[in-house]
């Protein structure tokens, strides 16, 4: 059985469009469930929020299409969070895109495959479609890899490991308190422990943090793509939690329509992908200063408020 497709939208409809639109040139749709939470709007007659459920009514191509419409606003965190508990607790896996991910035509192929191939692989507890540019030495010979950091754009994953989710974050303050542990936490990246301190201070809401919190309690690993199958599309200024392209580590990246990738029985952690991979999102000591300043004052501000 194929995993259903989960997509959470709100109020950009042309990004909305965009995404359904590249997903609809996958081969698998005419034999996937496809389920839409639309968010409430924050503010009352948020035109954009109605022009995209007008959008969004008018889907077509799959084996089914159900629209799910927040009367009030959830945010993203607590949409995603119910959102795929709800339909993985119904169909034992998921497949789950935001508003703002173009996807290539194997995308939907993939992500499949790999749910069915490493279901019994308890050290994998999601797999990503997506990947940031890398120069991969041609000694490495896979086409996938595995490392320790999560991904929100494009990724599925089974009912067994998100159920072990821990979303209150339990002894989160061990990342700062202990060097050990906090070094470990790193290994996923060096923005994660200013991301996890923007949760806990509430400062950012974000369910991908504490996802990969999880992944890093249990020592888990997220299976990747040497070449990404996905193209984010929001870093232009328009989404919730995204910056502009310049600013954010989310480099651009030009996906192959048409990929194959192919996946090995068995995938053993290789360090210097590895490395290779979380190089992306290391942080000089300049970076680490500016991302301190700007979450203390982010701090100040939303405890003043």
């Amino acid at each position: 059985m194929l995993a259903p497709i989960i997509l959470f939208v709100y109020n950009r409809p042309w990004h909305t469009e965009q995404t359904v639109e590249a997903l609809k040139m996958n081969e698998l749709v005419s034999k996937s469930d496809f389920f839409i939470f639309s968010d409430g709007s924050k503010a009352k007659n948020d035109e954009n929020v109605e022009k995209v459920r007008e959008y969004i009514k008018t889907i077509d191509g799959f084996k089914s299409v159900t629209i799910i419409e927040r009367e009030k606003n959830f945010g993203l965190a607590n949409s995603v969070i119910s959102g795929v508990t709800d339909v993985v607790n119904r169909y034992g896996k998921v497949i789950v895109l935001e508003d703002d991910v173009v996807t290539s035509q194997n995308f939907l192929e993939f992500i499949n495959e790999a749910l069915f191939k490493y279901e019994g692989a308890e050290r994998v507890y999601s797999i990503s479609g997506y990947n940031v540019p890398m120069d991969v030495p041609v000694e490495y010979k896979e086409d996938v890899f595995l490392t320790h950091r999560y991904s929100s754009q494009g990724w599925g994953t089974w009912k067994d490991r998100w159920k072990e989710a821990d979303w209150s974050v339990e002894n989160w303050e061990e990342v700062f308190s202990k060097k050990e542990i906090n070094n470990l936490f790193r290994r996923g990246g060096d923005d994660l422990p200013y991301i996890l301190k923007a949760q806990m201070n509430g400062t950012l809401n974000s369910w991908a943090i504490r996802w990969y919190y999880s992944h890093f309690r249990k020592n888990r690993f997220t299976i990747f793509p040497i070449k990404s199958l996905v193209e984010n599309i929001g870093f232009d200024g328009t989404g919730v939690h995204c910056g502009n392209a310049e600013n954010s580590l989310n480099k651009p990246v030009i996906i192959d329509p048409k990929l194959k990738i192919r996946l090995p029985e068995k995938i053993e952690f290789n360090k210097e992908i590895n490395n290779l991979f979380v190089a992306h999102y290391k942080y000089g000591l300049k970076d680490r200063l500016r991302r301190f300043i700007k979450e203390s004052i982010r701090y100040k501000i939303n405890k003043s408020e």
